[in-house]
């Protein structure tokens, strides 16, 4: 499938909220799943960084996460809840923003709760980078980018000011179900 155009930082898609995806629509959406990976594997191979896409950042505005940790993964409809109380500031980086990192704070643990692409409904626990991961994606359908949930008006670098973050995730990834 092809690889499409990340959408950058300033373009208003960005900001807008994604409409969910229904069952009768899966089978048509299976197109955007595969541009959504190949995209993702494009990005890493020329970055070197990048383990999940959001649809919006490819223009299409639709509640649909891919991830690539370990295997292939998509997550339609995801919803987060359950979040957990202790939180850890960290430096979020983004593909549509790759010069950039930004400070945040988020909870270390959380819950979502999904459909696959079968229609399936899962619910996973999630800890540590996985959880900071997927909480960021499920920022982009909302059209929230980490850039405006900076811990302050400093918490905004270039990349390369910065020492290269650790490619290996922490965390776990506990199916509930």
């Amino acid at each position: 499938m092809p690889v499409r155009k990340i959408l950058l930082l300033g373009n208003p898609r960005l900001y807008e909220t994604s409409n969910p995806v229904e069952r009768s629509e899966v089978e048509e959406l299976a197109a955007v799943f595969e541009d959504l990976h190949d995209t993702m594997l494009e990005f890493q191979r020329r970055h070197g960084w990048g383990r999940a896409i959001a649809a919006p950042q490819i223009g299409v505005q639709r509640r649909i996460v891919c991830m690539n940790v370990d295997r292939p993964l998509t997550f339609i409809n995801p919803v987060l809840d359950q979040h957990g109380e202790e939180t850890r500031e960290f430096w979020e980086d983004c593909m549509s923003f790759p010069e950039l990192l930004v400070r945040l704070r988020n909870p270390i643990s959380c819950r979502l709760t999904y459909r696959e692409p079968n229609w399936t409904l899962r619910r996973v626990d999630l800890t540590g980078d996985l959880a900071e991961l997927l909480q960021h994606e499920v920022d982009h359908l909302d059209g929230v980018l980490s850039v405006q949930r900076a811990i302050d008006d400093k918490s905004v670098v270039l990349r390369r000011a910065m020492p290269a973050k650790a490619r290996a995730l922490d965390g776990a990834f506990t199916f509930t179900d």
